[in-house]
Parts: structure tokens; C-alpha cells; sequence
């Protein structure tokens, strides 16, 4: 019965967090607009490749977005990798193409000088490898949300595991791990980074390791306070008589109610990994060349401030849009949980 009523109550505040969310438009336009960006990002090649969709050619119908075709079958002998761009089409040959024709790695070879402004060929521009801003950017989004999301789990999941026993268990378990948090909190991070990126090869799976690495112990130590405050409820004792097991009590009695800092901080922490793989980037230390990256456009805007702006609004840009969208978001989550709102 007390856990049919701890449910109920559970399920009604729950509704009302989610109605004074919704109550704010900027955070819902937010989400949209976010969720639209993600899209984008992971269906890029649908929206910016050097490949049609579709092609009838020569009597035969063609999907190069999705196969890959040798260059022999177009009558290509001079080739390895088939440029759909040179096919001279018939009367009755047909190809739908992206909206921008321009693969991340590709060079525009009818410009003079990079990096180069905008065009019609080119709506961003190009940087000082002659490659599209426009597709780099919307490439470079999703390794951003990769990296973003990616660390976020990982250290969410870790540091909410370590904290949550540590504050259920308490005594020994609570007095090395807290010691063990005050040690990865006074490291520091940066020349670690530097130094283990040295010694490894930079990419996006080194960078989230790391980044988990010295990243859980703030969260941690929420859920330790948010367990060791939890752990003593009544309804928790009440479990503990019936017989439940320590692993239930914590999944099911306690983790429930011990949510809000992960709910809450989650936008925060993403934007704030955004933020932290541009400057990454930005230094040469994120992901490897000639991977699409923010950073690296950052990098070319500061080198090239005064010839070509193009590079400085389209980078800033884009990081500012999406934290200005995840910081909206956040801010209302945090309302919506804040107990004397609610």
C-alpha cells in the first residue's frame, strides 16, 4: 500500500514538473529546435554529400547515397572513387542530389584562393582547405553531440554508481571513496589531458574516457548527499522490514527520488562538454584532423579574423546556438523542480 501511494505521489509530481515546463516556451521552441539539430547532425549525408540519392543513368537505376559503385560501371577506367559531378547526363538520364553538394573532406577545385567567401556553390564559404563551412559544421555537430551526450552518460552513469554506494553503504566504502574524490578533484585536469593526449592518439573515444575519468565525482557526491539523506526514510525502512534486498531498496525505493541533480544538471553538463570539446578542438588537442570539427573553425577564424569573417560567424555561431538552446533548457528544468515553485 505505501508503495502504491509513494508511486501516485511520484506520478503527480512528475506531471506537475512537466506542466511548468511545458508552461515555458523558450525551453519547449528549445527542445524542438534541438531535437531538429540532432537530426540533421546524425542524417547528414541525406542533406550534404558529393553523392545523389537517386540517379537514372543510362537505362539503370542507381542509389550512390547508399552503395557504393565501382567507376568501371560508368565507364571510368582513370578512377578509384566514382565523381558523380563528371557524368554527363542524357535526355532521359535523371539525379536527385543533397541540398549542399559538398562531402566534409572535399576540396572545391574551381576556386582561385582559400579560404573563400561565400558563394552559391559554396553558402558558408570555405576554409583554408577549400572545404565547405556549411558541411563541416553540420558534420562537425554530430561528433559535438557524440562527444557531448557520449560523456554525459558515461559520467552520469559512474559517478551516480560510485555515489549512491557510497551513500547507502557509508562507513569504510564512504571515508576511501570520498578521499579518493578529493584526490581526482585537486588533479590537475588540463596538463593531464595534454599529457595523456600526447601520449595517446587524440579522438572521440579517448576524449569521452578522459573526460569520464575526472568528470564523475561531482555527481557522485550529489547522490552520496541525496542517499545519505534518503537512506533513513521511512518508507525506505518500511522496504528494509518487508524484506527487500539491499539492491531493490536502492533501485527502487531510493534512486527514484534521488534523480533530480542528474535531471537538473543534465543540460548544464551537456552544453558545458560542447564548450569544452570546441576549446579542445580549438587548441589542436581534440579531434584529429581532418576530422569536421568547431573548434578547428575556430581555430581558422582567429587566423584569419581579418580576411575572412565567414569563419568567425559561422563557427561562434553554431557553439553559441547550441548553448544558448541547452542553457534554455536547463534553466527550465531547473524551475520545474524547484520545490517552492512547484
Amino acid at each position: 500500500m505505501s508503495g502504491m501511494i509513494e508511486s501516485r505521489i511520484s506520478n503527480e509530481l512528475t506531471l506537475k514538473r512537466y506542466k511548468k515546463f511545458k508552461k515555458d516556451r523558450v525551453a519547449v521552441f528549445s527542445v524542438w529546435a534541438l531535437l531538429f539539430l540532432f537530426f540533421l547532425s546524425f542524417t547528414a549525408e541525406w542533406w550534404a554529400s558529393n553523392k545523389p540519392h537517386f540517379m537514372y543513368y543510362q537505362g539503370q537505376f542507381y542509389a550512390p547515397l547508399v552503395k557504393d559503385y565501382h567507376p568501371t560501371l560508368f565507364d571510368r577506367t582513370d578512377i578509384f572513387v566514382m565523381d558523380y559531378r563528371s557524368l554527363q547526363l542524357g535526355d532521359k538520364d535523371w539525379a536527385v542530389w543533397p541540398l549542399v553538394q559538398w562531402d566534409p573532406l572535399e576540396t572545391n577545385p574551381n576556386l582561385d584562393s582559400y579560404p573563400a567567401p561565400p558563394t552559391a556553390q559554396n553558402l558558408f564559404g570555405t576554409d583554408d582547405s577549400g572545404r565547405d563551412v556549411l558541411t563541416r559544421l553540420l558534420y562537425g555537430l554530430r561528433y559535438t553531440l557524440a562527444y557531448a551526450i557520449g560523456a554525459w552518460i558515461m559520467t552520469y552513469a559512474l559517478g551516480c554508481f560510485i555515489g549512491a554506494n557510497m551513500g547507502y553503504w557509508g562507513g569504510k566504502l564512504d571515508l576511501i571513496g570520498m578521499r579518493i574524490v578529493e584526490v581526482i578533484q585537486n588533479t590537475p585536469v588540463l596538463f593531464v589531458t595534454i599529457t595523456l593526449i600526447s601520449i595517446f592518439a587524440p579522438g572521440l573515444p579517448i576524449l569521452i574516457l578522459i573526460t569520464v575519468a575526472f568528470g564523475w565525482t561531482g555527481i557522485s557526491q550529489y547522490m552520496r548527499g541525496q542517499f545519505l539523506q534518503l537512506r533513513n526514510r521511512e518508507y525506505v525502512e518500511a522496504a528494509r522490514a518487508l524484506g527487500a534486498s539491499n539492491s531493490r531498496i536502492i533501485l527502487k525505493h531510493i534512486l527514484p527520488n534521488a534523480l533530480t541533480p542528474i535531471v537538473t544538471f543534465a543540460p548544464f553538463t551537456i552544453a558545458s562538454n560542447v564548450y569544452y570539446l570546441s576549446i579542445m578542438d580549438y587548441l589542436g588537442l581534440g579531434l584529429r584532423p581532418p576530422t569536421p570539427s568547431w573548434g578547428e573553425l575556430m581555430s581558422q577564424a582567429q587566423k584569419y579574423f581579418t580576411t575572412s569573417e565567414w569563419l568567425v560567424w559561422s563557427s561562434l555561431g553554431a557553439v553559441v546556438i547550441t548553448l544558448t538552446l541547452l542553457n534554455n533548457i536547463g534553466l527550465a528544468i531547473r524551475d520545474a523542480f524547484d520545490s517552492k515553485i512547484v
